[in-house]
């Protein structure tokens, strides 16, 4: 399937609206009575600039022999391109980002996701290879879904690519 670009959603009510056509007739007034009440849990857009502070410093540890990496650019289509170009405007002005002169550098590319929009990656595959190790490995996916319990439904709640 070809994907022709971006349709991006407007306001958090026409996410709500095309999520409601998506249910069962039958069940659309109790989730949009659910919807309703948890309004507050769904922004727009996104607070300007950065997160709170949580008294933790993030650090990314670099083998003693580690140079500066910097990789060329993937080539882009031009709608690729135009996109890069409104998500990094869109991430200046949020206070998310700022202009560097570092000599690290990585490419990006586009991965569509289910609604049409697209996802803005960031290739640092060779960043980790001069990055030690972290020893703390993540839990099991399969020990995680067992602490849900005996829960019957799950959600994703896309945060607007974020962790605000």
């Amino acid at each position: 399937m070809k994907h022709t670009g971006p349709s991006k959603l407007k306001t958090v009510e026409e996410g709500k609206q095309m999520q409601l056509e998506k249910v069962a007739p039958e069940h659309r007034e109790r989730l949009k009575a659910l919807l309703d009440e948890n309004l507050d849990l769904f922004v727009d857009q996104l607070p300007y600039g950065k997160p709170p502070d949580r008294g933790i410093e993030h650090a990314i540890e670099l083998k003693p022999e580690a140079e500066p990496v910097s990789r060329a650019p993937y080539r882009l289509s031009p709608k690729e391109q135009e996109e890069m170009e409104q998500q990094i405007k869109d991430l200046l002005a949020q206070g998310l980002i700022r202009p560097s002169y570092s000599p690290w550098g990585a490419p990006i590319l586009f991965v569509p996701k289910k609604d049409g929009r697209w996802r803005m990656c960031i290739d640092y595959r060779a960043l980790n290879k001069v990055t030690v190790k972290d020893k703390y490995p993540l839990p099991k996916i399969d020990e995680l879904l067992d602490r849900l319990g005996k829960a019957k439904y799950f959600s994703k709640l896309d945060c607007a690519s974020g962790y605000h």
